[in-house]
């Protein structure tokens, strides 16, 4: 059976995608903004090392950031601020290893741009709005109020 089998058929079942390509774009948007903010609000912790490092700290933070919220809830803040949320191939919210596999995924798509653009153009064109990460993992970016459903 393959994952399509699992999650909601964007044919029959629409309202699970419904705007999740621009709810994505918002929720990360928003994402970004918090995890610079936290990095704003550690930097003195660091005894402000990580300002000489800014790159690599913020990108440390992200990293945890997006593993932890997406392994604890199945979505980011931000995407809980959108109101989506990711799900796995079977239907079932993420687990802790492929919320590490997503979070990997998007911060090697993020470091290289062309995968970056490819996984955005697959976001707004396919049925699904699935990215690269997506692909490979199987993963489904839906509708949170729908997502009690399955």
């Amino acid at each position: 059976m393959t994952y399509a089998s699992h999650t909601p058929d964007p044919l029959t079942q629409p309202a699970f995608y419904e705007s999740v390509p621009s709810k994505r774009l918002l929720a990360w948007v928003a994402d970004v903004a918090l995890i610079t903010l936290i990095c704003v609000v550690l930097t003195p912790f660091t005894g402000f090392l990580s300002l000489f490092l800014w790159p690599v700290f913020w990108l440390a933070i992200s990293f945890v950031y997006r593993w932890a919220t997406l392994a604890g809830g199945s979505a980011t803040w931000g995407m809980r601020l959108m109101a989506i949320e990711l799900r796995e191939a079977d239907g079932a919210r993420l687990s802790g290893g492929t919320a590490l596999a997503h979070t990997l995924g998007y911060t090697v798509s993020m470091a290289l741009p062309l995968l970056q653009i490819v996984s955005v153009v697959l976001m707004a064109t396919s049925a699904r709005g699935q990215g690269l990460s997506d692909l490979a993992l199987g993963t489904v970016a839906i509708n949170r109020r729908l997502g009690r459903r399955l």
